[in-house]
């Protein structure tokens, strides 16, 4: 396991900060505090180590196979409109990630960038059914001979930064990175009709190992 590179700047502001208070209420003794403000920080610190962790997993990378771009649980499956690029009906696949999840994307399919969006928004809870039309938003769309699909992080009530490393035109390899999501948030996926969906409402899984779907 190592620290994503999302977490660097978060994790070095957080150790003199904390660093700065321990210092302070150590000169001004106050035993109560001090010991309270020694839990506090160091709690936070931890949780912050443990929500930008970067897992080591092995990845299969098969054809025909859609990964799941994130770490959580199925919240949603289900034919609806997709009205940003396809405009047309899709099946979409929904996967909430709490606070405690890994947070990075990766590509669930192989193939090209033929789009990407940033989409500024609003902070509702990550499942509240309205949240993938109205809050921070990045849509991606790869397609290779045999398939296109859409994928769009969302941010959710705690979210306030979403990060997107695909641009237009690059090679999308199933599994590698694409973005990162700070604090928790919601991975929405949309395949076409007809495609096998491999998951059920409330399972639980993970980035680039478990398969949502195959085609």
């Amino acid at each position: 396991m190592t620290i994503h590179k999302e977490g660097y700047k978060i994790l070095r502001n957080e150790i003199i900060i904390f660093a700065l208070l321990n210092y302070l209420v150590h000169i001004y003794p106050h035993e109560y505090l001090a010991y309270f403000i020694t839990s506090l920080t160091s709690f936070l610190f931890v949780m912050s180590v443990y929500f930008f962790r970067k897992p080591n997993r092995e990845l299969e990378r098969k054809d025909g196979t859609v990964y799941s771009p994130c770490d959580g649980k199925v919240v949603v499956i289900e034919e609806t409109e997709e009205i940003e690029f396809y405009k047309d009906k899709r099946i979409q696949v929904s996967i909430f990630m709490s606070p405690l999840n890994v947070h990075n994307q990766l590509y669930p399919i192989s193939g090209e960038v033929e789009y990407t969006k940033y989409h500024p928004g609003k902070y509702l809870v990550a499942w509240h059914p309205k949240s993938s039309l109205l809050n921070e938003r990045s849509t991606v769309v790869v397609k290779n001979d045999k398939i296109s699909i859409l994928f769009r992080q969302i941010a959710g009530a705690v979210a306030r930064r979403i990060v997107t490393y695909a641009k237009k035109g690059d090679v999308a390899t199933s599994c590698d990175e694409y973005g990162f999501i700070k604090f928790g948030s919601r991975v929405d996926v949309f395949l076409p009709i007809g495609t096998k969906i491999n998951v059920k409402m409330n399972e639980v899984v993970k980035s680039g190992q478990s398969v949502i779907a195959t085609y």
